[in-house]
């Protein structure tokens, strides 16, 4: 039980990455809150944990209100009676993104509320618990397209920078504290409802771009696991490429 006794918020937790990194923390002993705007994904999420004898609970909260994150985590420490881990993973769904030249306003506030702001609210809202807890460990979420860019992300990429940045900071502002902050970037991640028609000449490009294999939400699970782990004491401030190691050499394509 490598995170017996800690106390996790895993947001944006009612399916995907969230939901995989949530289910693997309640695995090796740590007590989860889900969160996220989808009542019947988030309570089964919660539900499968508790069934397989974890301790979890779903709380429902919008991220793009500055008060609804606030009570998350107030809910969250309340719920757990305490708090350690913070997992920021919500990213805005819904909003078209595109390049610079066409970008409205309305789009780019929106991503970046949720992919930034929201990360800093919950964080902000759960410094004090970690500074009581004489501990804790935040990992934010990124994406290698942060770094390398994608074509008509904007957005998203300006989203997942800032918030590479903002790790650091954190990482800087509470190392006293015994807090730390890290950042996972996963490449392509394999989605169960997005790639269900991945037709195989295009699941071919990807896996090319690879050195190794396309990811999971497991192996993003895994990652998150070690960083919210006392294993990972001398880790904090880093940015974890994972991406089947394309960001240290190019796979069989240009990507």
């Amino acid at each position: 039980m490598r995170l017996a006794g800690e106390m996790a918020l895993v947001t944006g937790s009612t399916s995907g990455i969230g939901a995989a990194i949530a289910t693997a923390f309640a695995a090796e002993g740590a007590a989860v809150v889900v969160t996220g705007r989808d009542r019947d994904r988030g309570g089964a999420v919660a539900a499968e944990v508790t069934s397989r004898g974890g301790r979890a609970a779903f709380l429902a909260a919008d991220l793009t209100d500055e008060r609804a994150c606030d009570a998350l985590v107030d809910g969250a420490v309340e719920e757990l009676g305490g708090l350690t881990i913070v997992v920021n993973n919500a990213v805005a769904t819904g909003s078209p993104d595109g390049p610079v030249g066409e970008l409205t306003t309305e789009t780019w506030e929106s991503v970046l509320r949720v992919g930034v702001t929201a990360a800093l609210w919950v964080t902000r809202r759960a410094i004090p618990h970690l500074r009581r807890a004489g501990h804790g460990s935040v990992v934010n979420i990124s994406s290698r397209a942060a770094e390398r860019g994608t074509p008509g992300l904007a957005a998203y990429t300006a989203a997942k920078g800032a918030l590479n940045a903002l790790t650091r900071s954190i990482a800087v502002d509470y190392a006293t504290d015994g807090i730390r902050c890290n950042t996972i970037s996963p490449g392509y991640v394999l989605n169960d409802r997005r790639d269900a028609d991945l037709d195989p000449r295009r699941r071919a490009r990807y896996e090319a771009m690879h050195l190794t294999r396309l990811g999971t939400a497991a192996d993003v699970a895994h990652a998150a696991v070690y960083l919210a782990s006392r294993e990972s004491e001398l880790v904090t401030g880093v940015n974890l490429p994972l991406d089947g190691g394309s960001s240290s050499a190019r796979g069989l394509t240009l990507g």
